[in-house]
């Protein structure tokens, strides 16, 4: 009878040496490294609609935002991630090139692959984050979106947004309309 094969596991620092060095992205959490598989016309779109809506209304601010080459990293689950879109006002990011470690607003363009992965164990690693102020998932099918903003009271409050309503993030003061979020996306 055979052995199961052995899943090697990466230190974060084998993770990080071994990362810079590939063609594709790839997650890491706790030992294990995940393939990142590529994206669709819609979910590339729509965060960069995202982007560019943020980019542009934090203009002249300490905030920065990031697509989804930008690491962030969750030292309390041991973990580094690629959010699709990252919003960080923190000086310490900025100091940084290559890993994020407080950001204000992370956004997450689902897939039927990933979205429970981004509704349930990813966002439980998020919530970890101190500075994280509010996690947004974006629905390309219904063109629904859910905000989960963290309250003073340390609990996450769902905030669902219809796909005929504006989008409202209170963590970075912007509301984007279902036109600007979905411009140059085609339904199927």
């Amino acid at each position: 009878m055979g052995l199961p094969a052995q899943k090697p596991n990466f230190t974060a620092a084998d993770y990080l040496a071994w990362e810079a060095e590939q063609l594709d992205r790839h997650e890491y959490l706790d030992g294990e490294v995940f393939a990142m598989a590529g994206a669709e016309d819609r979910h590339v779109t729509v965060s960069g609609n995202f982007y560019m809506a943020l980019r542009q209304h934090l203009s002249g601010s300490p905030c920065r935002t990031y697509m989804s080459d930008m690491r962030l990293h969750v030292a309390a689950s041991n973990s580094y991630f690629y959010p699709d879109v990252l919003v960080t006002c923190s000086a310490q990011d900025l100091a940084s090139a290559m890993v994020k470690t407080e950001p204000k607003l992370l956004i997450e363009v689902l897939s039927p692959s990933t979205a429970a992965y981004d509704r349930g164990l990813k966002f439980s690693h998020y919530r970890s984050l101190p500075s994280l102020q509010e996690y947004a998932l974006i629905d390309l099918d219904t063109r629904a979106t859910d905000v989960y903003r963290k309250g003073a009271d340390g609990l996450w409050v769902l905030h669902p947004f219809t796909r005929d309503e504006a989008v409202s993030l209170a963590s970075v003061a912007l509301t984007i309309t279902p036109e600007q979020l979905f411009a140059d996306v085609v339904e199927v």
